[in-house]
């Protein structure tokens, strides 16, 4: 028998915390009753719905993705933006690991696996991505050793394990930067250049752990071997 929530997660419904949210909400129903107590165990044959769908327990998938721009990081767009999902040949319901947006490209994992995804977007396991940027200004040195000792955004401080200014371009004053984090907040990377008034024009996810995109071209997919998806679990 598992528990409830780390059953609906391995399903790739959702991840674990909103399983959890679903069950304490009263929207998770075990063999037709309510269920709202979490770590309730459950068996194999036991028919689990959420939403009033009944839950299927599909194989897992996992999947690298060279994410182009003007791609959506969900699973589905009320505007018709294409969407990382549509870029991945399956037919499970796959979801992305945290997000890139609009117009930043890079790596970018698709998952039906809500207990990986849970490892690797929980701020305690600390994953690192090393980032590539086209940014406004060139950066004096100052600026760089302010961004080596962290700089503080909404009242966190944000210390890069990385950084590196690759080139500069006095002509255009614009510089190529390099910076790894395991920062998760939405645009962090852009809003750290835009607390020093430099904007950030260009934006790619060149790693996610030890993964890389090796190989691929923007808009092309590959499965994840086993190896590296144990390698993925032992980051917790």
């Amino acid at each position: 028998m598992e528990r409830l929530q780390k059953v609906i997660a391995n399903s790739g419904f959702c991840s674990r915390r909103k399983a959890e949210e679903y069950i304490l909400t009263g929207q998770v129903k075990v063999n037709g009753v309510v269920v709202k107590e979490l770590g309730t165990k459950v068996k194999k044959e036991d028919e689990i719905t959420i939403l009033n769908q009944v839950l299927t327990r599909e194989e897992k998938e996992y999947f690298l993705l060279y994410k182009p721009e003007k791609t959506i990081s969900s699973v589905s767009d009320d505007k018709g933006r294409t969407t990382v999902v549509s870029l991945i040949p399956s037919k499970n319901r796959l979801y992305p690991v945290g997000r890139l947006d609009y117009d930043t490209t890079g790596l970018l994992l698709l998952t039906n696996d809500g207990e990986l995804t849970n490892i690797l977007t929980h701020p305690s396991h600390e994953v690192e991505k090393i980032y590539r940027a086209k940014i406004q200004g060139i950066l004096t040195g100052f600026e760089v050793q302010q961004i080596k000792k962290g700089l503080v955004i909404d009242g966190r401080k944000v210390v890069p394990t990385y950084f590196k200014v690759v080139k500069t371009n006095s002509e255009n004053k614009t510089s190529i930067i390099r910076l790894g984090i395991v920062e998760g907040r939405n645009h962090i990377v852009k809003r750290m250049m835009a607390s020093l008034d430099h904007k950030v024009l260009e934006l790619k996810r060149e790693s996610y752990a030890f993964l890389t995109l090796d190989g691929l071209k923007k808009g092309e997919a590959r499965p994840l071997t086993i190896k590296e998806v144990k390698k993925l679990y032992s980051l917790k």
